[in-house]
């Protein structure tokens, strides 16, 4: 490494951009940034993890692309009157690792399921949703989910997403109007 490369402690970043040093070392990691240690003075001699400059520009606009997709719908968009109306959606749970995996289901309120989904599955990538009632979710599950390989209860793989898209387009296309 260069001696007139800054560093900028990891912490520091984190704490710029409101978030926990954790979930920065989780982004640095994810985004293969190397990190360079050095000696605090501030904290007794103790050990810190630093990036370089450039590589906290990379942090942040990660930072901010995954706060633009965790950001709560907007307001003028319809939103379900009743328990009973909402989406169904399809979702891969690993789109970089394991692109065939996916969950399939029902929420009256998307943007709270997807912040819960996010604890067990931090990459996950919606694909896409239809207006759906919630009465029609089993039926939906099984029609767009034929020669999928079941993984859980609501969790499949499928050698090709498009085609369960396809499934599900078709299957919505079919039905009357959800709300």
């Amino acid at each position: 490494m260069p001696e007139q490369e800054q560093l900028i402690r990891i912490a520091d970043v984190a704490a710029d951009c409101g978030i926990r040093k954790g979930y920065a070392h989780r982004i640095v990691t994810r985004l293969g940034i190397k990190t360079h240690k050095r000696k605090s003075s501030e904290r007794h001699g103790q050990s810190e993890s630093c990036i370089s400059a450039k590589d906290v520009e990379r942090v942040r606009s990660e930072i901010s692309e995954v706060r633009a997709i965790r950001k709560p719908p907007s307001q003028d968009g319809p939103s379900p009157t009743s328990p009973e109306s909402g989406v169904f959606y399809l979702i891969q749970l690993e789109p970089e690792f394991d692109p065939g995996r996916f969950k399939v289901g029902f929420s009256s309120n998307m943007y709270e399921r997807l912040r819960a989904l996010r604890c067990a599955a931090p990459y996950l990538k919606e694909v896409k949703t239809w207006p759906c009632k919630s009465r029609w979710e089993r039926t939906a599950i099984d029609c767009v989910t034929q020669e999928c390989e079941q993984m859980g209860v609501e969790v499949f793989r499928a050698d090709d997403i498009d085609t369960v898209v396809e499934r599900s387009d078709e299957f919505f296309g079919r039905m009357p109007e959800a709300s």
